[in-house]
């Protein structure tokens, strides 16, 4: 079974059984051709030549009888074998056919009674020749052929020889009796014994031409198979592969016009998946630019919605005389203007925020005392923090210069602080300080005591309009931006920010390019 699926599946066992196949056949076939047929064919040829040989020495007998010479020309009495002074052209075909074909050959003029022999046992051939024209030749023989004037008749052997293929009649004169026999030997014993030995030998010859065969077919199938192991990687999209061959016939050329078939579809496939992944991209882009969209124009809607209500609000209550009192109209356009105020911060916001983002504001770097500018900040903000009763601690050494661009880390320094005053809680603690971060780099740090931010919170309030507490955010004014305004600006000078919870409240942080000849901070 599993020869029959090699034979089925590989181009080697297939061409190998084929081959046995075929061989088997013709060895089967000349063994029955030797069994059936060879000793008809054999019979059939030594016919032929009696019949040959009657046609010859009848054409002699006419000439003769032609010229006037009779029989005695052909066949003189004093004939002598050897003797060239006796022997005719009949006399050596005679002697031809009795040596070349063993054919014994007795001729008799019956108007003369001249007789001419070839063979050694003449008084036998004489008695069967007379018993053949008289008509008393038995039962032992088989017709095979019949003429005008002759027979051929083979005689059988009791005895399981062959025994004799006669030929017996008349010339074409019909005065001249002739007989001519010549032994046939059996066949059936050495057709069986060259039979077993042609098996023999043939089954040798067949297990050594087999594995002559396959060992040739297999290497001949090589090249195929290395082709058809590489179109098989080739269909599951794996061009790595490469024939190796280095020969140059039609495999060969076959194997090299499928390597570079292979590099070719591995450069166009990869240029498609650049394509599709570029795509894939820009409609991921376009995705998330239009989700941004729609969010912002949505959070702007909404955080623009309060203030807007409120001062249509308190403006149709102007318009509708309920503040007569001057305290009254006064408050009322106090609200007007306060909301107003933040919606006129949040704009300018928004489109800080996004000159950021767009890389219309590029940092302008330059080296200066970070301590400077935390203090600019803390200037400006004395009077809140006064307010606030904030417990402020300042921890940055003087000489201490950075890279960055100083309006920018303004910002940055005033959104931290201004989130650190709108949560701060008991007991009211700002601490600014900064930590080394490497040979090149410090931390600034904003931290406040109060609320902690949940841990689920912690990566969401970089994003723009977003807020933890939205009742205490609006409370103070916040927008929800200032941190996003952070964020864009440590991309931009390619620093990070980011945010931890301590034990008593929270921490703000932004890394920044420091000299390198400054006095060591907080490790």
């Amino acid at each position: 079974m599993r020869l029959f699926q090699k034979c089925r599946y590989s181009i080697t066992w297939r061409f190998t059984c084929i081959f046995v196949g075929v061989i088997s056949f013709f060895l089967l076939a000349v063994i029955g051709a030797n069994t059936f047929l060879l000793e008809r064919y054999y019979t059939k040829e030594k016919v032929r030549v009696l019949e040959n040989a009657y046609l010859t020495v009848d054409s002699m007998i006419r000439q003769a009888d032609g010229s006037g010479e009779g029989v005695e020309a052909l066949f003189p009495e004093d004939y002598s074998a050897g003797d060239s002074a006796t022997e005719t052209a009949a006399t050596r075909y005679i002697r031809s056919l009795t040596e070349s074909g063993n054919i014994s050959v007795i001729i008799v003029d019956t108007k003369t009674d001249h007789s001419f022999t070839s063979a050694v046992n003449s008084d036998f051939l004489m008695k069967r020749l007379a018993a053949s024209i008289f008509g008393n030749r038995g039962q032992g023989g088989r017709l095979l052929r019949r003429f005008e004037n002759y027979s051929i008749e083979q005689s059988l052997d009791r005895s399981g020889g062959g025994g004799y293929l006669e030929s017996w009649g008349y010339f074409s004169d019909n005065t001249t009796s002739f007989i001519m026999s010549m032994p046939m030997s059996s066949l059936r014993e050495p057709v069986a014994f060259f039979n077993r030995f042609l098996l023999l030998l043939g089954i040798f010859a067949l297990l050594l031409s087999t594995v002559i065969v396959y060992l040739t077919s297999r290497q001949m199938t090589k090249p195929i198979n290395a082709l058809a192991r590489l179109s098989e990687r080739m269909s599951k999209l794996d061009f790595s592969a490469r024939y190796c061959g280095a020969s140059e016939d039609e495999l060969g050329t076959l194997g090299h016009a499928m390597n570079e078939m292979s590099e070719r579809l591995e450069k166009t496939i990869a240029e498609l998946k650049t394509a599709n992944n570029e795509l894939q991209s820009d409609i991921e882009n376009k995705r998330r630019i239009d989700e941004r969209r729609q969010e912002f124009v949505a959070n702007v809607s909404h955080e623009l919605k309060t203030p807007i209500a409120l001062i249509q609000g308190y403006a149709e209550g102007l318009m509708d005389g309920l503040a007569e009192e001057p305290e009254s109209r006064d408050y009322y356009c106090g609200v007007i203007v306060d909301e107003a105020k933040k919606m006129n911060r949040m704009v300018r916001e928004l489109m800080n925020l996004s000159a950021i983002e767009q890389g219309k504001e590029l940092p302008e770097f330059s080296l200066f005392p970070l301590r400077r500018i935390v203090e600019e900040v803390l200037s400006s903000s004395r009077l809140v923090l006064e307010q606030k009763g904030a417990k402020l601690e300042v921890d940055i050494p003087e000489d201490l210069k950075v890279w960055a661009d100083p309006f920018q880390l303004e910002e940055v320094v005033t959104n931290y602080l201004s989130n650190a005053l709108n949560h701060l809680e008991e007991p009211n603690q700002i601490s600014i300080y900064t930590e080394k971060e490497g040979e090149e780099k410090i931390s600034l740090h904003v931290m406040n005591t109060g609320r902690q931010i949940p841990e689920e919170s912690l990566g969401h309030i970089w994003e723009k309009f977003y807020k933890v507490d939205k009742a205490h955010t609006r409370s103070y004014g916040g927008s929800g931006i200032g941190l996003s305004i952070v964020k864009a600006i440590a991309d931009a000078h390619h620093q990070s920010c980011g945010v931890k919870n301590t034990r008593t409240g929270v921490n703000f942080w932004f890394t920044l390019d420091r000299e390198k000849s400054g006095r060591a901070v907080r490790n």
